[in-house]
């Protein structure tokens, strides 16, 4: 019986944020249905099934003794603007984005940067570091999980904190990785409006993005990679460390090196997973060879203020 739960802890803990998320926003329709989908995944007479069921019952009854929501009748009178009103009324996540902390640590960070490198670069800079944020963010809340809006740290980094009990290490790896992706897409539209402006603001910072994303890639356990490699066995690493020295030869670029060192203390460190992912594996490597081809195609570009 344990086992059987076991075998769904991941896409249990999904549904229960998920089913939690919607009895905080009084939406007790759509959280009855994501504990009913629970059920099937629980031995039938467990403490977890018995509970859910009760839950269940709960919802029911305060979902029929609920007041009926008030229709937008306000909406009417705004015309044509009234489906974008009634949007922005009912899309309750926006609100997240206005946090205090997210706000206040995000215009600190923005300040150092302009402060140290120029309004221009050091707001550039400061984009491309809540892209990478958000690439986290975004992938952990499109799985159904919560997460809080990126904090900043000003001259130290960020960080998304989420909760990630019960859930596989691949998708941990996943989840890390993302910023890193994330950070990839902005790199390249930098190198893209670099090459249809010529201005050199964009090469730079196309290639401080890549740069501070391969870096974030070194397999230390406070940084992205570190994360990921968590998924990889003993013959994934390996295949991370040799990819790591090859793309050093071809980029002619040190952070490569700076990698592969981390992957050899790796190889050594006894936190192998039970189960292997060959697809991090793959991810990782794409990722790091993409970043890799733009801090080749943008090499050493300086700027001024």
């Amino acid at each position: 019986m344990q086992c059987h739960t076991l075998a769904y802890s991941e896409e249990l803990t999904i549904l229960s944020a998920r089913a939690n998320r919607f009895e905080q926003q009084n939406e007790f329709a759509q959280a009855l249905e994501e504990w009913r989908k629970s059920l099937p995944m629980l031995p039938t007479q467990s403490t977890q099934a018995v509970w859910v069921r009760d839950h269940i019952r709960k919802l029911e009854l305060s979902s029929q003794s609920a007041p009926p929501q008030p229709k937008n009748n306000w909406a009417k009178k705004l015309g044509p603007l009234a489906p974008l009103a009634i949007f922005l009324a009912k899309a309750k996540w926006l609100l997240a984005i206005f946090k205090f902390k997210f706000l206040f640590s995000l215009g600190a960070f923005f300040a150092l940067y302009w402060a140290m490198w120029g309004w221009k670069f050091g707001v550039g800079f400061g984009v491309l570091i809540l892209i990478h944020e958000m690439g986290h963010y975004v992938d952990i809340r499109r799985r159904g999980l919560p997460a809080d809006m990126p904090v900043f740290l000003p001259g130290f980094g960020a960080y998304v904190r989420w909760q990630a009990l019960g859930v596989s290490l691949e998708t941990r790896a996943d989840v890390s990785l993302a910023g890193p992706l994330a950070g990839l897409l902005a790199s390249l539209a930098c190198l893209l409006l670099w090459w249809q402006t010529g201005n050199p603001l964009w090469a730079a910072l196309a290639r401080a993005g890549a740069w501070l994303n391969l870096m974030n890639l070194i397999p230390v356990w406070i940084l992205d990679g570190g994360q990921a490699t968590n998924a990889l066995d003993r013959n994934g690493r390996w295949v991370l460390l040799g990819s790591a020295i090859f793309l050093s030869f071809i980029f002619q670029e040190g952070v490569f090196l700076l990698i592969a060192g981390g992957f050899v203390w790796r190889l050594f460190s006894k936190d192998l997973p039970a189960v292997a992912s060959p697809r991090t594996a793959a991810y990782f490597v794409g990722v790091m060879a993409l970043l890799g081809i733009v801090l080749r195609t943008v090499p050493g570009h300086g700027f001024s203020r």
